[in-house]
């Protein structure tokens, strides 16, 4: 069943009341005009002979003069009554329509304060990011009334949650800045020890897995500070050609993972930061290569326009991958269950950072599994 809207509703109580006060008003007029008007000579149609004589008229001329007025005088009167309640009747429909119409405008005048908050909250609630789009505000004009308090709260709300999406974005990112100085003076410390000429064998094997250690835990860092920076408002636009972009990167990635990489790229030029834009190409085209067949493997990687969109679109081939565990690959710090126990040298961070990057130029990512197992990601973004 369909519920009416809180303005139809406002409406139907506008006209409602206004109907049920005009019938009120026109039962009372009528009521009214019935007893301004009184019969002739102060009497009724029944009581005729007991009206005074008339000198020089007859008696039966009298009574037929009487009564003749009498008719005439009450047919005008029920006349009068009857028009009262059509035409009236009429009018009351009349302006209880151009009334009904009227408290439409009026109740969407007044709704219009929330139709105010109603936009905003859906546009925070659906910003690509979480806490991203929280600066916005209602600052809402008006008397202070309960929908002004209502928007001041509102307000009020996003403030706190904006301080709270920040901080915990600074954090991240001053956290990772700071891991960064230690991180590096580990691998100087190694590099030094294993480089020694009195180093013995077990040493450098023991410095060789420690700086392994130390780079993995590099690249966590770097991640992290891509993932704090990609939740942020974009500082850098500029025009970017998706095409050079995935083929410097292919240019770049491939050739050390031993797998062929089938390119179709067409021109598709987009606004946005090149470096976040690069960012998401490498994590793209590194995750298919990582996640692939040891071999005949292959990744293909395509961009041009659809529907008029700019859109980079990589698939690989590899291990099926469960349509339930789709959203589960783009979140931070989440892989597949056989990805943790086999050990594979992932994050979990790749496609949380191309989501972020996406959502930053108000573009979106969506992954389909293929047939025979792999992935294909798309990612569509705005026309400049």
């Amino acid at each position: 069943m369909t519920r009416l809207t809180i303005r139809a509703r406002l409406t139907l109580i506008y006209g409602g009341l206004f109907l049920l006060a005009g019938v009120v008003l026109l039962a009372v007029t009528y009521v009214l005009v019935d007893q301004r008007m009184p019969q002739p000579f102060g009497v009724k149609l029944d009581d005729v002979p007991q009206v005074r004589p008339m000198p020089g008229i007859p008696a039966g001329d009298q009574d037929n003069l009487r009564r003749l007025v009498l008719e005439v005088q009450s047919e005008a009167k029920r006349n009068a009554l009857e028009s009262l309640l059509t035409q009236g009747g009429i009018a009351l429909v009349l302006v209880s329509a151009a009334a009904i119409a009227f408290g439409w405008l009026l109740a969407g005048r007044a709704l219009q304060p929330l139709h105010q908050i109603t936009g905003t909250a859906r546009r925070i609630a659906g910003a690509d990011t979480a806490g991203r789009g929280l600066h916005e505000r209602i600052a809402l004009a008006g008397p202070r009334d309960e929908v002004r308090e209502l928007a001041d709260t509102f307000d009020e709300m996003l403030e706190r949650l904006d301080r709270s999406f920040d901080g915990q974005r600074r954090f991240v990112a001053n956290a990772s800045h700071e891991l960064r100085t230690p991180l590096a003076l580990n691998r100087a410390l190694v590099e030094l020890a294993v480089t020694r000429p009195d180093a013995s064998p077990d040493t450098r094997q023991l410095g060789e897995s420690l700086l392994a250690v130390n780079e993995r835990h590099e690249r966590l860092i770097e991640g992290l500070l891509t993932l704090a920076d990609s939740e942020s408002e974009l500082t850098d636009r500029s025009s970017v050609d998706l095409a050079e972009v995935a083929g410097y990167v292919i240019d770049q990635v491939a050739p050390p993972e031993g797998i062929p990489v089938h390119r179709e790229l067409a021109p598709a030029r987009t606004v946005g930061d090149p470096v976040l834009l690069e960012r998401l190409t490498v994590n793209l085209v590194e995750n298919a290569l990582r996640h692939n067949l040891p071999a005949d493997g292959r990744v293909e990687v395509r961009t041009g326009l659809v529907d008029g969109r700019p859109t980079l679109t990589v698939g690989n081939t590899g291990p099926v991958v469960p349509g339930y565990d789709l959203e589960t690959i783009f979140q931070p710090f989440r892989r597949l269950a056989r990805e943790r126990t086999a050990g594979t040298r992932g994050f979990g961070l790749g496609l949380s950072i191309v989501r972020a990057v996406a959502r930053a130029h108000h573009g979106t990512v969506e992954a389909q599994p293929r047939d025979g197992g792999g992935l294909t990601v798309t990612v569509t973004l705005p026309a400049p």
